[in-house]
């Protein structure tokens, strides 16, 4: 028996409506993370000037990127808060910016307010929306991505995400992780939503031990008919559990970003594209290798 055969996940076939055309998950797709605020965890991300964000943008794109990921709102331990009309003024700036430099790049918008969301797509073209709250900080978010007709990454949260070492007592983690999923999905639908993808929410109301509990098993996750998109990059799980920090937990996001591949993980975000696009070829081969 093959070493992989028990282990890697093959990936079903996924594609989610992008700009009026067929984005095939059935190839993962890498996130690049492009961040419009003074305080992300990781100051590589970080990038506030209009020369600053072109930069990123083309090298995550040169790195071979897929989508970009933006986000103007640190949802980081001890993070600031930051008003809407902030949150609304960084978005614009890097937007403007990225679709100057590179206007048929996909982007994806992080964010948790559904006014924020609907101003990114209506005004600047975003083609999909990543709410790490899943639908929980703002309750007309879900029917303003089903009007926006654009994919929805939902992400699970238990509970306010400016607590997220909050709220971690769970009987069962991946049990409820899943029973969130069926809840939130199922709502979705029958507001109209069509695409979704579902993210378990790594760092999110999880202790370290959770989180690796439900990397063990992220292939059951499979079973929801849904594209999953896994993000660790550089998160405490990795850096915490290994004694070192954000700047040195490079080699430890390659690692879980290559499990998350061979469970079956359809998009990965990410700081280090490079990195992880090379993940993605050599788990190729050894799919293609069984």
């Amino acid at each position: 028996m093959h070493i992989l055969d028990s282990k890697m996940e093959g990936l079903l076939q996924y594609t989610i409506n992008v700009r009026g055309k067929l984005l095939d998950l059935s190839e993962p797709k890498v996130m690049g993370i492009l961040n419009v605020t003074p305080d992300s965890f990781f100051d590589g991300s970080r990038k506030q000037s209009e020369k600053d964000i072109r930069e990123r943008v083309r090298q995550i794109l040169e790195e071979g990127g897929d989508i970009i990921d933006i986000g103007a709102y640190s949802t980081r331990p001890g993070a600031s808060d930051v008003t809407e009309d902030e949150e609304k003024r960084r978005l614009s700036l890097c937007l403007s910016t990225l679709r100057d430099e590179a206007p048929d790049a996909i982007v994806s918008v992080d964010t948790f307010r559904s006014d924020v969301a609907r101003m990114c797509v209506q005004e600047y073209g975003a083609e999909i929306i990543n709410d790490v709250s899943g639908g929980i900080m703002d309750p007309d978010m879900f029917n303003t991505v089903a009007a926006l007709n654009v994919p929805y990454v939902l992400t699970h949260n238990n509970g306010d995400i400016h607590k997220i070492q909050d709220n971690t007592q769970y009987d069962d983690v991946m049990k409820s992780v899943m029973l969130f999923f069926a809840e939130k999905v199922q709502a979705l639908r029958d507001l109209g939503q069509k695409d979704i993808i579902i993210d378990p929410g790594f760092g999110f109301s999880k202790t370290l031990e959770q989180n690796y509990r439900i990397m063990s098993r992220l292939e059951n996750l499979k079973v929801l008919g849904l594209p999953i998109l896994s993000g660790v990059s550089r998160k405490s799980m990795i850096y915490k559990y290994l004694d070192n920090t954000p700047h040195e937990a490079l080699n430890g996001t390659t690692i879980l970003n290559t499990v998350s591949l061979m469970k079956g993980a359809n998009l990965i975000r990410v700081h280090d594209v490079r990195e992880c696009v090379e993940a993605v070829k050599i788990t190729r081969m050894l799919r293609e290798s069984l």
